[in-house]
Order: structure tokens, then C-alpha cells, then sequence
């Protein structure tokens, strides 16, 4: 990739490209949500409030990628994770990956974990590779669409 890739932290400016690039890839595999219109809509409520992070990948001032953390007490959920499509296949989803963990790791928590789907190989592939592991899930998902539960494992 010719140009480098800054991971940010959350600016309200960039509130509609957290909205524009989750409702992208929910729309091609799955459905919005209730709980993701809830999350994409007020994100500083919902995500940043209660101590969670929202993390940007920036290329020449353009948002291509973002994730976040979103607190369950000394928990957080690895969420929103996506990358434009025009963008994808140049690592920049494991760069903000990588931030996510380092963030998580800062706010002392006790497990960081996240639900995906078994249709999105090429997620789980990245998940596995940064130390996340499949686990039982104790409980129901936020989401109807997940059916793997990982924690990270370093």
C-alpha cells in the first residue's frame, strides 16, 4: 500500500464513518440490527461513556477502517469492527486489531472477547492469528447473527 495507515482514537467528526463502514458489511451479510442501530447511532453513550475506545484507520485523511471496545464491567467486546471494501487485503484490519488489543490491555481488563459469524472466514482467520480463541459462550449473544464466541488468549 502506498500510503501509510494512522490508527486514531474517535473523533465526532467521524461519528457517520463508524455508522457508514459497520452498516456496509452488516448489509452485504447479514441485517441491521437493533442492537447495532442502537451502538452505530450514539456511540459516545453507548461505546465511550461507560470507559469503552472506538479506533480509526485513517489513509491521506480518509476513514477506510474502524473497531471498538465496548465495556461489560472489567469485560470488553472486540465490536464494529470493519474495513471499507475497497481497502481490504493490506492488513489494515489486523493493524487495528492490533490497537484494539494494545487499548485493552492499557484499561486493565479482565477478558477481552467478541461474537462473529462461522460465514466470516476471513475474520475468524484474523482473529485466530492475533490470539483470540473459540470458547463456549455462558449466555445469550447481544447479536442474532453470531454463532462463534472467541476470547483473546495473548
Amino acid at each position: 500500500m502506498a500510503h501509510p495507515v494512522e490508527i486514531i482514537a474517535f473523533e465526532p467528526r467521524y461519528r457517520e464513518a463508524f455508522k457508514r463502514l459497520n452498516v456496509a458489511w452488516l448489509e452485504k451479510y447479514f441485517r441491521v440490527e437493533p442492537i447495532d442501530e442502537e451502538v452505530l447511532s450514539d456511540p459516545e453513550t453507548r461505546i465511550l461513556a461507560p470507559g469503552g475506545r472506538i479506533l480509526f484507520a485513517r489513509m491521506e485523511g480518509e476513514i477506510v477502517g474502524t473497531c471498538a471496545l465496548m465495556p461489560e464491567g472489567d469485560r470488553f467486546e472486540l465490536t464494529k469492527m470493519a474495513v471499507d471494501e475497497a481497502f481490504q487485503g493490506h492488513g489494515i484490519g489486523r493493524r487495528l486489531l492490533e490497537a484494539a488489543i494494545a487499548e485493552f490491555k492499557g484499561l486493565g481488563g479482565r477478558e477481552l472477547f467478541l461474537d462473529s459469524n462461522s460465514v466470516l472466514t476471513t475474520a475468524l482467520r484474523l482473529y485466530e492469528t492475533s490470539g483470540f480463541r473459540h470458547r463456549p459462550r455462558s449466555g445469550a449473544s447481544h447479536y442474532e447473527r453470531a454463532d462463534v464466541h472467541m476470547v483473546y488468549e495473548g
